[in-house]
């Protein structure tokens, strides 16, 4: 034996490495609902990484901004060319509830 070799390093497993976890089953759903001046009050769904030591689900998602086209607010595709923004402000159980950000126009 060489000087120096270590002995248990060299026998092992090779070529094994960790297991590739799937990453969208440490995630959880949540309900976007729109303010009530819509006709649709359900907008989608989202998700978050689930609550883990300090990290708590619910204030990741408060201030995430969402993108919803006004046309499926309001079903009407007269008003398609209008994007409305909305802010998640509270998260109710599974709901995120959320309120008027802003508008843009598009061509």
């Amino acid at each position: 034996m060489a000087v120096g070799k270590n002995k248990r390093l060299s026998k092992g497993k090779k070529g094994k490495g960790k297991k590739a976890a799937d990453p969208f089953a440490k995630k959880e759903w949540y309900e976007v609902r729109a303010p009530s001046m819509f006709t649709s009050r359900a907008v989608g769904k989202t998700m978050v990484s689930r609550t883990t030591g300090t990290k708590i689900a619910s204030e990741a998602l408060k201030n995430r901004i969402i993108n919803v086209s006004l046309a499926d607010l309001n079903n009407d595709e007269d008003q398609a060319h209008r994007t409305i923004r909305l802010r998640v402000d509270e998260v109710q159980g599974r709901n995120c509830l959320t309120n008027f950000h802003g508008m843009n126009f598009t061509s």
